[in-house]
């Protein structure tokens, strides 16, 4: 569980730093009253006053050189601990898979990643100033007290009264921090779907409704905000009330004491500088703030690092031709059955055909045969090695997946059919193989035009993910990857997955009889349970089997 300690020691040579400034400024902030006082004490005797000014010039410019310093490495900092904490929720997100990612909204997740880890990157900085800022008071304190004890008294009741101030402040900021974060996560995660399904929203003519949905909680951002500023405000007032009564009651005892002559006009100047710096602890609220929102965005971040990341094992594959086994599999989510105690035995080599009606199990069968999800009991196992068992590496060399709707990434058509550095032979061969370089061929740049600008139908991104899918070298899976291809195309490109020269076992879930005929094997899905496995032609008497064709 990442901890708001954790994130803040990410600061490493940057914290000390920060921390060292900030004593530095703290001494100057301290060492400077008394370096005046003497001054002052210095033209009321009518001695030589320079050495003090020079010794207070001084003290001001490091003052100066500490701010700068400090300013910078609190930049820097934050920066760095923004970049090790994105990297690592980038990586948990990823290596938890789909279903690591399931319980999370994708604007939230992206907010969490952003905004958040931003925020929780604050926490070194802010902690090691809030650490800080008690130098200056206790300091001054101390610095009082060995003027006149009564002065010491005077200022140490007043900053008790601020102290307190301070802490209902930051009991009350940290749960509106977490709430104004999390509501920023639900808008960002409303305007994500809308973006995914724009077209659907302007087809339908439900702008204005779905503009009226995203903004739907910025009333309760508005209220958290307003609570926000309320608490400051109050918070502020309040340390704005009991500052001026430090100084008013140190410079009461201070005059008081001058007049017995127990103190001298230096010291009641350098006292009086003290007490400002005791209701000067005011200004914490913001340092505070900054606190409660780290603590927030630490929060919200660890919920995310504690997805679990989908476990490999170190096997490599044997020799073999893809067979593909289901041993008593059964997958449940969320109370609901979705493959009950499915066991199958595919041999290698071979198209098989997965269908049935909607809401059947077909893509949980398809998931579980590519490892994008495990059984809740049973195993899937690819030529004799259970999934679970094969190093990361080696399942994806030996899978590949293409789905209804191809997520494309990379910059480029030829990087999303080969993401990472392959020749440029292999990426022609897959795209050949698909029928994709007919129509990349035909673009501007070919397989070097930007992905953003490439004008594609439905269709022709189902090709490039079959393309993407085409180098595995064991096991195809295609999840309805062929259904808006239109009817030749379709037909092409099945004959090539039938007539598959590598000899892959190729698990095509569909809702075309056409494929299902032309594949060796169909396993009949209802429910969650398989129904018959045989092929098409000897299934097609069936009239129940002709009904999931509709």
């Amino acid at each position: 569980m990442t901890t708001f300690g954790e994130v803040a020691k990410r600061g490493r040579g940057w914290l000390p730093l920060i921390g060292l400034n900030a004593l530095i400024g703290s001494a100057v902030t301290l060492a400077l009253p008394t370096v005046l006082g003497r001054s002052v004490d210095s033209i009321v005797a009518g001695s030589d006053y320079s050495r003090w000014l020079i010794i207070a010039a001084t003290l001001i410019g490091l003052g100066i050189v500490a701010s700068i310093i400090d300013a910078f490495a609190g930049a820097a900092c934050v920066a760095e601990t923004t970049a090790w904490l994105r990297h690592r929720l980038v990586r948990q997100v990823v290596h938890g898979g789909p279903e690591g990612a399931r319980g999370f909204e994708t604007g939230d997740l992206v907010t969490r990643v952003s905004a958040n880890a931003n925020d929780a990157a604050q926490a070194g900085p802010a902690a090691v100033t809030a650490l800080a800022a008690i130098a200056p008071p206790v300091g001054s304190l101390v610095l009082l007290a060995l003027i006149d004890v009564w002065l010491a008294a005077a200022f140490f009741g007043g900053v008790v009264l601020v102290m307190l101030v301070l802490l209902a402040f930051a009991k009350r900021t940290a749960d509106i921090s977490l709430a104004y974060q999390e509501t920023q996560g639900q808008i960002a995660s409303r305007l994500a779907e809308s973006l995914t399904g724009i077209r659907t929203i302007a087809a339908a003519g439900t702008t204005a409704r779905e503009e009226r949905r995203i903004l739907g909680l910025l009333p309760e951002l508005h209220k958290h905000g307003v609570v926000t500023w309320r608490i400051l405000a109050r918070s502020g007032a309040q340390a704005a009330v009991v500052g001026p009564l430090v100084l008013v009651a140190v410079l009461a005892v201070g005059g008081v004491q001058l007049v017995a002559g127990k103190i001298t006009a230096g010291e009641l100047f350098a006292a009086s500088q003290y007490a400002v710096l005791g209701a000067g602890l005011g200004t914490l609220t913001g340092v505070i703030g900054e606190i409660a929102r780290a603590k927030a965005g630490v929060q919200r971040a660890a919920e995310v690092l504690a997805i679990d990341a989908v476990p490999h094992g170190s096997m490599a594959l044997p020799a073999g031709a893809g067979q593909l086994t289901f041993d008593h599999v059964t997958v449940v989510a969320d109370g609901n059955v979705l493959l009950d105690d499915v066991s199958l035995d595919l041999p290698g080599g071979l198209t098989v055909a997965v269908v049935g009606p909607s809401g059947a199990g077909k893509s949980v069968l398809a998931a579980v045969a590519a490892r994008l999800r495990d059984p809740s009991t049973g195993h899937v196992s690819l030529d004799g090695v259970p999934l679970q068992a094969v190093s990361r590496h080696a399942l994806r060399r030996a899978v590949g997946c293409a789905f209804e709707r191809p997520q494309l990434v990379g910059r480029t058509i030829g990087e999303a059919i080969a993401p990472e550095a392959v020749s440029p032979v292999r990426t022609l061969a897959a795209a050949r193989a698909t029928h994709a370089h007919d129509f990349v061929s035909r673009l501007p740049d070919g397989y070097l035009t930007s992905l953003r600008r490439a004008p594609m139908s439905g269709g022709e991104r189902q090709r490039l993910g079959l393309a993407r899918a085409w180098p595995a070298h064991r096991l195809l899976v295609l999840d309805d990857a062929t259904s808006s291809l239109d009817t030749a195309t379709e037909r092409q490109i099945g004959r090539t997955l039938t007539e598959d020269r590598h000899h892959r076992t190729r698990l095509i879930v569909t809702h075309r009889p056409a494929t299902a005929a032309r594949a060796d094997l169909v396993v009949w899905l209802d429910r969650g349970q398989v129904q018959a496995v045989a092929p098409h032609a000897d299934l097609w008497h069936n009239t129940s089997y002709r009904e999931v064709f509709g």
